[in-house]
């Protein structure tokens, strides 16, 4: 089975990033599913491998000479190892489980680099371990995490959060915004370009006629108009806009969000669109904490992370668990490969 080279970040370097990202080196599903460019800092991962008794099984490649490598075709396409695309921008040593703004930088570089890495045509998809969004403002990234800096290094202006797992898929309307604002962001317009956009992702990865839940935002979905108005101003003419330009897409809601989730667990929507982050991150955390994965929709490549954070109080334990990680690995493949599939021009929404 063809093999795509799928990049792998370690994040925050205080946090369990380095710790998993060397655990998922070396599962050997996630190497038969992909061929790895692991970006960090190749001292790090070299302390951390020894201080975790594991094999530290890789090709170390400093970033800029793996680029101009690749472009002299020198790099194999299909390496027995994994290659380490080191940028060794740290201290020594670094400590656990630390606010730095030292290790915001780091971790934001690697996600610069990742960008780099894929358009030089090195990597084709993007998984991410966590970094600390605390230490990303102060190493002096004015984005609140991984999604919107992605969005921001690529030029996307239309993306969303989603979440993926055997149980429940969810994307989100809005991401890390206070509740109070997220609100102000349920717009006809936004829900709109969202359900194209989820209709158009979800079509990549394979579902041909993704049938797509409207999460309500009030209770019982405001029971017409009694408990709020969003549902009638705002939803309803998005899912009418929606439909009028493609009438093939499968559109159901307001759903009230008691209810919505079970229906798709139970298998009657793929996606539920929720309005935001609390209402789609609470069940799928409930159903498949550890499991889910979370999903970039809109930019140029595949980008998958874990669900899950730094873990600072466990950093440097040793007693980190990787199955998050090794999703996100083996689905970003997975992607990959629907996604040639798939293959056509993106349209920016």
């Amino acid at each position: 089975m063809w093999k795509p080279r799928i990049g792998v970040t370690i994040g925050d370097p205080s946090g369990i990033g380095p710790e998993i990202t060397l655990k998922a080196l070396a599962d050997e599903e996630v190497r038969a599913a992909a061929q790895l460019v692991v970006i960090g800092d190749a001292n790090l991962l070299r302390r951390t491998a020894k201080q975790l008794h594991c094999a530290f099984d890789v090709d170390i490649w400093p970033f800029d000479e793996l680029v101009a490598a690749f472009a002299e075709s020198a790099v194999p396409l299909e390496p027995e190892r994994p290659i380490l695309c080191t940028l060794d921008n740290l201290p020594q040593p670094v400590g656990k489980g630390e606010i730095s703004p030292l290790y915001g930088k780091a971790a934001g570089e690697y996600v610069e680099a990742a960008v780099k890495l894929y358009q030089a045509g090195i990597i084709e998809g993007l998984a991410t371990s966590p970094i600390n969004k605390r230490s990303l403002l102060l190493g002096g990234y004015s984005f609140t995490g991984h999604t919107e800096l992605l969005a921001h290094l690529t030029g996307v202006h239309t993306f969303a959060l989603g979440f993926v797992s055997a149980a429940l898929r969810v994307v989100l309307l809005t991401t890390h915004l206070p509740l109070s604002r997220a609100l102000t962001y349920i717009t006809k317009d936004r829900i709109e370009r969202m359900l194209f956009l989820t209709h158009r992702e979800l079509q990549r990865w394979g579902i041909r006629r993704p049938r797509i839940a409207l999460a309500a935002v009030n209770p019982h979905g405001a029971e017409g108009g009694l408990f709020g108005l969003e549902e009638a101003s705002e939803m309803i003419p998005a899912i009418e806009a929606c439909r009028r330009v493609d009438p093939d897409m499968d559109i159901t809601g307001p759903v009230p969000a008691e209810s919505v989730f079970l229906r798709a667990v139970n298998g009657e929507f793929d996606v539920v669109l929720c309005c935001y982050h609390d209402q789609g991150m609470i069940p799928i955390k409930c159903l498949s904490f550890g499991e889910a994965v979370n999903v970039t929709l809109g930019l140029p490549f595949v980008r998958t992370s874990t669900n899950h954070g730094t873990a600072f109080d466990i950093a440097g334990l040793g007693v980190a668990e990787p199955q998050s990680l090794i999703a996100a690995i083996k689905l970003a493949a997975e992607l990959v490969r629907q996604g040639q599939d798939q293959a056509g021009e993106l349209v920016e929404i």
